[in-house]
């Protein structure tokens, strides 16, 4: 389907006026002023969700959508907000007596609206979605869930903690640069890539240090980027590797992330012969090159410093290293540009957490 990106909320009223919609939302909606707009048409809410949303939530929206006989979907929040959304419009008219999960997939029809309230995931351009069930992450995707529209509004940034906008910032980050080195990259894909990574260079001190309206809306922009670039490729090894590091020691995705990209980036630039790229290891050398041109590990290890954030620690690191280790999607690492052994990610683990 072909998305449309609107920039700014004076789009809203005419996108939701005329059927009544479900929102989607999370704590941050109570802060914007985006829901003096949205108040004003008739619509039911679901925010009963956690920010690794669990399939049984899902089910629950899926519960106040019919119910209240909504025809449209309208998520205002963070990834997790976009992702429930996202999975309501997928499974609302599946057999409600069969696991969702369990069942095939198919384009339901009903409108979504997305609009983000962090500049992190681009979930509001991608396919894909992540829920938990039985505590086991369940990556789902299907071109259907695409919203129809990706409302852009740099205000809806101004209330973020600063922590929150470094973790997300990075996720964007890390996205656009696994685009860039994929296996499945394409020159669409890593046009993307570039926007995305010009967009927070040349933006995020001032984005964080002093929050200004245009810093604020070239970040949003480009995490959306990001998000389109990962909408073709899919993410690579860094993404795989920092999901269990978010759940066992709690620390937020584009933070466990951004720990991963540093020990895997330096791996593909010392192996890049063990290429499994298809297009071959010229291809994936001249790849490197051109992304160095415009960021570098250098310029990625200074912005991590610069922003004072840390590693992982354990108390029982042995132990740990054999779960993250085992924890890693092997679908994801089919994507890096070069092979990565179990025992070359225990390595890298090792690095990663501290004692």
């Amino acid at each position: 389907m072909s998305q449309k990106v609107l920039e700014g909320i004076d789009f809203i009223g005419e996108l939701i006026k005329d059927k009544k919609f479900l929102l989607v939302r999370d704590e941050a909606y109570e802060f914007l002023e985006i829901q003096n707009i949205i108040s004003q048409y008739e619509h039911a809410e679901f925010s009963n969700f956690t920010p690794n949303p669990l399939y049984e939530q899902v089910c629950e929206g899926i519960d106040v959508f019919k119910d209240c006989k909504c025809e449209l979907i309208l998520a205002v929040g963070g990834g997790s907000a976009i992702d429930v959304a996202k999975c309501i419009k997928l499974f609302c008219k599946m057999d409600t007596n069969i696991n969702y999960l369990e069942q095939e997939k198919y384009d339901t029809g009903i409108p979504l609206i997305a609009i983000p309230t962090t500049a992190g995931t681009g979930s509001e351009s991608t396919k894909h979605a992540v829920i938990y069930y039985n505590g086991v992450k369940q990556s789902i995707s299907h071109d259907s869930i695409i919203p129809d529209y990706a409302i852009l509004d740099a205000s809806v940034l101004k209330s973020l903690p600063i922590y929150q906008k470094k973790c997300t910032m990075l996720d964007a980050l890390c996205q656009a640069i696994e685009s860039w080195w994929s296996v499945n990259s394409t020159e669409e894909s890593i046009n993307y890539s570039k926007l995305a990574i010009y967009g927070i260079k040349n933006n995020w001190l001032e984005y964080l240090n002093d929050n200004t309206k245009e810093s604020a809306r070239e970040i949003l922009a480009a995490a959306n980027y990001a998000g389109r670039a990962i909408n073709i490729t899919a993410t690579t090894a860094a993404h795989a590797m920092s999901y269990k590091i978010t759940s066992l020691y709690n620390l937020p995705h584009g933070h466990a992330v951004a720990v991963c990209m540093q020990e895997v980036w330096k791996y593909t630039i010392e192996h890049m012969d063990d290429c499994v790229d298809l297009r071959g290891v010229e291809h994936l050398v001249n790849t490197m090159k051109e992304m160095n041109q415009v960021i570098d590990l250098d310029y990625f290890n200074y912005m991590f410093r610069n922003m004072d954030m840390s590693y992982p620690v354990s108390c029982n690191k042995s132990e740990d290293l054999n779960v993250l280790t085992e924890s890693v999607n092997p679908v994801r690492l089919k994507n890096n540009p070069v092979a990565l052994t179990k025992s070359v990610l225990y390595d890298m683990y090792e690095r990663i957490v501290k004692e």
